[in-house]
């Protein structure tokens, strides 16, 4: 991605379409990016481990903790290509001072939350700051550095963007068992305000004068179906898939999605180039963005759920147990990256998103007497797997186009990553709702003096209530619905695991069949996507 963001900011230069910064400021540039891109990041792993802390504290619901996940995945995914539209037109610099504001206060917002539906929608709103952010970072740094400096400041970006991935889930861990799960928020402030000094002082602005205006209708259409599919998914969990409100929330989604299509065919400047799913590589490289967070990112979920809520780890005894995964990731990204200049691009993308569907599989077979060692193994194979598909994943999405369109590229393929987040979520949590709620009920009205009590049971277990229920029970009764506990949980997380590694195998086919290193674009000689 960086060469081909150097590509477009050396043209820029030369055709007078964006000024060259003063060199004072291009350095500082790289800090002000690099302190919004971590935040971002941050941000995304560090919310997960505190999740059953914030449940318990708000009393929120199971379907409440997707939303506190989907909101930001979704409001992210809906706003990222306008934004880029957006700065293109009024100013690189403003939009990111604006992306930064909005992420700071909006984080500001979630640590005083006091209910669940203020975090929800304060989180929306850090998504929607965190997509102008991420839509404007990579072209501040395109227009500020030239040559070989360029290359050592997206060295520098991408390595700041490993460690925040890693180090997420160990400092959400450490700031909520230590201080408080509000802390994994208040965090942002003080980095978000240094970020907005430095870019109000020290960096340059730049635009690109012929830019087109945003998409609205695409956005507008794109937005309300994304937003009616994600509501259907997560309320079928409440209720059921033949519920009035849920069909009637499909349906949305498919007209206004289908709408979304026909606009995007018919005005000047869309939103999704839709031309581009005509290459077979761009759409393979999407099907295996949306896979990869569609499994194991989603997944995550509803690890730490059960490592603290079934097997009682705290925050930070969770995030210690997940860098097993994070460390998996930066071991094989840097040689990935390395082979992805060597090798065709599908091998490396395609058994990497099979290899995750292994590491799910190799975490199955969890029951009531299962400790956390269990998911070691395919801890260990995921995050190696990862680690080998998102360097090539990065390259293929502005590989099969001409710099020119490697914006509107790069763009579609970090939305459709969002895309994955969300619905993966929202799908994986209905399954495993409705997974737990039937074994429940099955397994209480099997036991003397519980039945007709699941329901009950089944709600304490999704909304981390399962230890207060405990207490309120004798002993006898206690030790029998923690057994029953346990044992619904692990099923409807065995059944889940299912899904996201049949999730995971099939994009890695599909990445291993579609993309090719003939749809690359050539670039001295060789194709950017390896040999072949």
């Amino acid at each position: 991605m960086s060469d081909v963001n150097a590509e477009v900011g050396d043209r820029r230069a030369a055709t007078g379409a964006g000024p060259v910064p003063p060199q004072g400021n291009k350095w500082w540039t790289l800090v002000a990016v690099c302190l919004g891109t971590f935040m971002l990041l941050l941000d995304i792993t560090i919310v997960t481990v505190a999740l059953p802390d914030i449940q318990r504290a708000l009393h929120s619901t199971f379907s409440d903790l997707q939303w506190i996940v989907d909101a930001y995945a979704l409001t992210l995914a809906a706003f990222l290509l306008t934004a880029g539209s957006l700065a293109d037109m009024y100013g690189r610099r403003l939009l990111y001072l604006v992306g930064l504001v909005i992420f700071t206060a909006a984080s500001v917002l979630c640590g005083f939350a006091v209910n669940t539906i203020m975090l929800e929608l304060s989180r929306g709103l850090q998504g929607i700051g965190g997509a102008i952010m991420f839509s404007v970072s990579l072209a501040l740094l395109a227009d500020a550095f030239r040559g070989r400096e360029r290359g050592v400041a997206f060295g520098v970006w991408g390595a700041i963007t490993g460690l925040a991935v890693a180090i997420g889930p160990l400092l959400g861990g450490i700031l909520t068992s230590g201080i408080s799960w509000r802390w994994i928020f208040f965090v942002n402030a003080p980095i978000g305000v240094v970020a907005v000094v430095i870019t109000a002082t020290r960096v340059a602005e730049s635009r690109l004068p012929t830019a087109a205006r945003p998409d609205w209708p695409g956005f507008v259409l794109f937005t309300g179906g994304l937003a009616s599919l994600i509501y259907a998914l997560i309320q079928s969990s409440r209720t059921s898939f033949t519920d009035a409100v849920v069909l009637g929330c499909f349906a949305a989604a498919a007209v206004l999605l289908c709408a979304f299509v026909v606009v995007e065919w018919r005005v000047a400047h869309p939103m999704f180039e839709l031309s581009l799913f005509r290459l077979p590589t761009f759409s393979g490289g999407l099907v295996a963005a949306f896979g990869l967070s569609a499994s194991i990112f989603a997944m995550l979920l509803y690890l730490v759920l059960y490592l603290q809520d079934i097997l009682g780890y705290s925050a930070l005894g969770a995030g210690v147990r997940l860098t097993i995964i994070s460390g998996g990731i930066m071991i094989t990204a840097t040689i990935a990256g390395r082979l992805s200049s060597k090798v065709p691009v599908r091998l490396l993308i395609g058994p990497g998103l099979l290899l995750v569907g292994v590491s799910l599989l190799l975490m199955r077979g969890l029951g009531a007497t299962s400790s956390w060692t269990h998911l070691i193994p395919g801890m260990i194979v995921g995050g190696l797997a990862v680690g080998l598909i998102n360097p090539p994943l990065a390259s293929t999405a502005v590989g099969v186009v001409p710099p020119q369109r490697a914006g509107m590229a790069s763009g579609i393929n970090s939305t459709f990553r969002q895309v994955g987040i969300a619905t993966g979520i929202a799908l994986l949590g209905s399954l495993f709702a409705s997974g737990v709620t039937s074994d429940l009920t099955a397994r209480a009205n099997a036991v003397p003096g519980l039945s007709g009590h699941g329901a009950q049971i089944s709600s304490a277990v999704q909304s981390g209530q399962t230890q207060q229920l405990l207490a309120r029970l004798p002993g006898p009764q206690r030790q029998a619905v923690a057994g029953l506990a346990r044992a619904a949980f692990t099923t409807g997380l065995d059944r889940i695991l299912l899904v996201g590694a049949i999730i995971a195998l099939v994009a890695g086919v599909v990445g291993l069949l579609s993309i090719r290193t003939r749809d690359f674009v050539q670039t001295g000689g060789e194709a950017a996507g390896g040999i072949s």
